[in-house]
């Protein structure tokens, strides 16, 4: 039976906000940024992405570095997975139906959108923390510019536990094996510190992505020795990717929110980075 949420496209809910409201200035901005963003390769099939989900004006050029790389890629499906700035629940929901942005609606794939919820306990099929979450909408029109054709698999984690992590990147493994499939794992850095004390901070995640060392990266969040909103989206994206069969990832751009605003005393940090092999 079709339900409700997968009859109505889940709309924009910081569209004029995070991003221009209009189709036309959203364009034209995609545009500006991938033309004026440092281009990077890797040599190797590319299994994941890590991006920002700031404001365009912040973390869009960071952002634009990681899609850069798949340029030209053929991919099918995308599996978006954002932490949950608002809602508070347990395990990771996969949302039923479409998501709108003005750029247009974007399919979800409802077959392995299905099977994923049906490898774990953790994995719901439920709009329950995608309402108003800005981390994963973000994400779409970089998608819709860079891509035109695909389907996603959209997932918000209530719970960012190693438990909760090993399950979603497992499952993901399994479901897309054998497609044309990339995952992308949506987190700022740390928050509103001193630019000093955020470099500082953020190298420790860099050195865990460059070193691809999902644990390193759990034991430094958790110790308190680093910090990013969404550490879970970024292991458990390593997870499926190592067992996809990329054995690299790198960083391939960091800045600060300091370095657009040019106000120092509290930023953000942001991160581009890819897994591949």
């Amino acid at each position: 039976m079709t339900t409700p949420a997968a009859q109505t496209p889940r709309r924009p809910a910081v569209a004029g906000y995070f991003y221009p409201g209009s189709a036309q200035k959203l364009q034209a901005d995609l545009e500006q940024m991938f033309r004026t963003t440092p281009a990077a390769s890797v040599k190797g099939k590319i299994t994941g992405l890590i991006v920002p989900h700031a404001g365009y004006a912040y973390s869009g050029v960071v952002a634009a570095s990681a899609y850069q790389l798949i340029r030209g890629l053929a991919i099918d499906n995308v599996a978006v997975i954002s932490p949950s700035h608002r809602d508070r629940f347990g395990g990771v929901t996969v949302y039923p139906g479409q998501y709108a942005t003005p750029l247009g609606n974007i399919p979800t794939n409802t077959e392995l959108s299905g099977r994923l919820a049906e490898l774990s306990p953790v994995i719901l099929k439920s709009p329950l923390g995608h309402g108003d979450e800005h981390a994963l909408e973000v994400q779409l029109p970089f998608l819709q510019y860079i891509l035109k054709d695909f389907k996603i698999i959209p997932l918000v984690m209530g719970s960012q536990d190693w438990k909760t992590c090993s399950a979603l990147g497992d499952a993901l493994a399994k479901i897309l094996a054998g497609t044309s499939s990339l995952i992308i794992a949506s987190s700022d850095l740390s928050h509103y510190h001193d630019q000093e004390t955020a470099n500082r901070l953020d190298q420790k995640i860099i050195d865990a992505v460059n070193q691809f060392d999902e644990e390193k990266l759990y034991y430094e969040i958790t110790a308190g020795k680093c910090e990013a909103c969404g550490a879970g989206p970024i292991i458990a994206a390593m997870i499926a990717s190592r067992l996809l069969g990329a054995n690299q990832a790198k960083v391939v751009l960091y800045r600060t929110s300091g370095e657009v605003s040019h106000e120092y005393d509290q930023v953000v940090g942001y991160l581009a980075g890819v897994m591949y092999g």
